[in-house]
C-alpha cells in the first residue's frame, strides 16, 4: 500500500481551504513538532505529522461587527469536533489506511480540552503528542493562526517533512 504523503494531504483543495483559514504556517510547524515528539515517544511519525498538520481544520471564524472576536471564539469553540470529521473524510478520500485515519481523527478530536471537562479521559501517546505540538506553537489570543508563509516556502517545508518521514520509516523497517 502506498503511503499517503503529507504533500498529498496539504495540496488537497479541502485541506487548502481550511488550512488557509486556520493558519498554514501554524499547521506546518505543529506537524514538524509532532514528528519530533513522535520520535521521542515511539509513535508513528507519519500519522503524527498528518494529525499535526490537520489539527485545526475545523476552525470557524468568530466575528462580531466585522471584527475577530476572540472571546466569542473561546466561548463557542468546537473546532476539534468539526476538524476530526473533516480530517477523517479527507484522509479516507486520499486512500489513507482506515485505522490510521481513525487514529488521526481521534488525535484531532482530543488535541484540546476546550469543550471537555478538564482531564476527563486518558489519552493515547499520539493524542498527547498532537496537543503538546500545538501548545509548542501557540501565541496569546490565537495570534499563531495569523502568521504568514508563502506558498513556495510552505511547499519546501512540506517536502522536507515528507523526506524526513520517509527516512524515519526506512530506518524503522531495517530494525524489524
Amino acid at each position: 500500500m502506498r503511503r499517503v504523503m503529507i504533500m498529498d494531504v496539504f495540496n488537497h483543495p479541502i485541506a487548502q481551504k481550511y488550512l488557509n483559514r486556520s493558519g498554514v504556517l501554524h499547521a506546518i510547524r505543529v506537524a514538524g513538532y509532532a514528528v519530533q515528539l513522535a520520535i521521542k515517544h515511539d509513535v508513528n511519525p507519519d500519522i503524527a505529522a498528518k494529525a499535526g498538520l490537520l489539527h485545526d481544520i475545523g476552525h470557524y471564524e468568530w466575528y462580531t461587527n466585522g471584527e475577530w472576536d476572540y472571546e466569542e471564539y473561546v466561548k463557542n469553540d468546537i473546532h476539534a469536533i468539526k476538524g476530526a470529521e473533516r480530517a477523517h473524510k479527507l484522509l479516507i478520500r486520499l486512500g489513507e489506511d482506515r485505522q490510521y485515519a481513525k487514529e488521526i481523527a481521534l488525535a484531532i478530536l482530543l488535541h484540546t480540552d476546550s469543550y471537555l471537562p478538564e482531564n476527563s479521559m486518558k489519552k493515547t501517546s499520539l493524542q498527547q503528542i498532537v496537543r503538546m505540538a500545538d501548545e509548542m506553537d501557540e501565541e496569546p489570543l490565537g495570534k499563531h493562526h495569523y502568521r504568514k508563509i508563502s506558498r513556495e516556502d510552505a511547499i519546501k517545508k512540506i517536502e522536507r517533512l515528507d523526506q524526513e518521514i520517509e527516512r524515519l520509516i526506512t530506518e524503522y523497517r531495517k530494525t524489524v
